[in-house]
C-alpha cells in the first residue's frame, strides 16, 4: 500500500489532476446534451454527468492507488461505508449538480485524499471555467488553466495560491448560491462591512484560496466529499476550515455518516477576529 508520505509526492498530483480533467471532459460532453435529471432518496438531483465522472475517476484510482479506500457521493447513496481505513480518499464526482442542471458554470469536481483526520491533497476542477485549483498541505497550492480531457502537462498556466491579507473594513464573504440557510443568513447578518458574493459549488474554497474573498461560511450540514478537496486547497494557500468555535474539521466520521454539521472557512486564521467586529 502506498505510504503517506508518497500522497506529497508531485508526480501523484500531476497524475491525480489529469484524472480528474478526463472526468471533466466527460462531464462537459454530456452537458452539451439533453440532461436527464432523476431525484435521490434525500430528493437531491443526479444526472448522468454524476455517474460517467465517478466511473472515470474510481477506474483511475483504482490503478493509481489500488487498495486505497474510496468514499464517493454516488456509490455511498447507494451502499454506506460501515467503516474506514486510516488513509481514504472522498470523491464529489460533481459538485453543484443543481448549478449543472441550471446551465451556469459554477459545478465542480472534488478528490482529496485524507490521512487521519485530516485532508492532505485536495483537487478541485471547474470544468466549464477550464480551471483546476489543487493543493498539497504543506506544500502549497496553484491554479491551472487547463482544458477538460487534457493532461496536466498541457496546462497553459500555473498560478501560486496565497490567500489575501484580510481588510477591517471591507471583508468578502462568498456564500452557496443554491444552498443558502437561516443560521448562516443569520451569522452572516451579525457581521458588519460585509460583501456577499453568491457563488456555487466548491468554488467558494477556490475564491478564498485564490485571495478574492475572505470568508466562508457555512452554518447547515453539508458531507465531507463536499468540502474535502476545498478544505486542502485552502489550507495549502495558507487559510484554514473549523468548525465555527474555531477547532480543525475532523473527516472520516462514520458515526454521523460522514455529515460535517456546521463550518466555516477563513482566508487567514486572523480573519476569525475581525469578523468579530
Amino acid at each position: 500500500m502506498t505510504s503517506d508520505r508518497d500522497f506529497l509526492d508531485p508526480f501523484l498530483a500531476d497524475e491525480l489532476t489529469s484524472l480528474v480533467s478526463r472526468a471533466a471532459a466527460a462531464v462537459m460532453d454530456i452537458r452539451a446534451s439533453t440532461v436527464a435529471v432523476r431525484l435521490k432518496s434525500d430528493a437531491s438531483p443526479v444526472t448522468a454527468a454524476d455517474h460517467a465522472s465517478e466511473e472515470i475517476i474510481m477506474q483511475g484510482l483504482s490503478r493509481l492507488l489500488p487498495g486505497i479506500m474510496v468514499v464517493s457521493e454516488e456509490a455511498s447513496a447507494q451502499s454506506a461505508p460501515q467503516s474506514l481505513s486510516s488513509t481514504f480518499i472522498l470523491v464529489d464526482p460533481l459538485d453543484g449538480t443543481r448549478e449543472f442542471i441550471a446551465g451556469r458554470d459554477e459545478f465542480t469536481i472534488n478528490l482529496a485524499i485524507v490521512v487521519g483526520t485530516r485532508p492532505v491533497l485536495g483537487v478541485v476542477s471547474a470544468p466549464a471555467l477550464h480551471g483546476i485549483w489543487r493543493g498539497v498541505v504543506s506544500r502549497g497550492a496553484e491554479r491551472l488553466h487547463l482544458a477538460p480531457g487534457a493532461a496536466t502537462k498541457a496546462a497553459r498556466d500555473k498560478t501560486a495560491l496565497n490567500t489575501a491579507v484580510p481588510d477591517r473594513e471591507h471583508l468578502r464573504a462568498v456564500v452557496s448560491r443554491s444552498h443558502m440557510d437561516e443560521a448562516t443568513a443569520a451569522w452572516l447578518s451579525d457581521k458588519s462591512g460585509l460583501e456577499l458574493l453568491s457563488i456555487g459549488s466548491a468554488l467558494k474554497f477556490c475564491r478564498v484560496a485564490e485571495g478574492a474573498a475572505d470568508i466562508y461560511p457555512r452554518l447547515a450540514p453539508t458531507m465531507e466529499w463536499d468540502v474535502a478537496a476545498g478544505d486542502a486547497v485552502l489550507t495549502a494557500a495558507g487559510g484554514a476550515v473549523t468548525t465555527p468555535e474555531g477547532k480543525p474539521l475532523v473527516y472520516g466520521r462514520i458515526e454521523t455518516g460522514l455529515r460535517i454539521p456546521a463550518f466555516i472557512a477563513w482566508g487567514r486564521r486572523d480573519t476569525a477576529a475581525i469578523s468579530r467586529t
